[in-house]
């Protein structure tokens, strides 16, 4: 199964952290769900220098490239207007039980 890193940041504006925690609660039971499905496979928020969550980044693994942006489209941070850019890479993570 193809394998993703994904990192996206924030917006900047003066709303955008309320945002991100109006959406957290939701994003995070999102994330939960496609953990126990296999999909995400590790992540969490990119901090600035004092400490304030500023983005994301994530490995996930989908079957496809299609399944991760039907994903995204229904991802809360998107759909909230939390994440302003989203990179998106096909990775092949290192296992080290192989």
């Amino acid at each position: 199964m193809p394998q993703y890193a994904v990192v996206a940041y924030d917006y900047t504006d003066a709303e955008a952290l309320d945002r991100r925690l109006a959406n957290r609660d939701a994003h995070l039971d999102g994330v939960r769900t496609l953990a126990r499905e296999g999909c995400f496979l590790s992540g969490g928020a990119i901090l600035d220098d004092d400490g304030k969550m500023i983005g994301s980044s994530a490995h996930f693994q989908f079957a496809d490239r299609q399944a991760l942006e039907a994903w995204l489209a229904t991802e809360p941070y998107m759909t909230g207007r939390v994440w302003e850019q989203v990179d998106i890479r096909e990775v092949k993570l290192f296992d080290p039980s192989a």
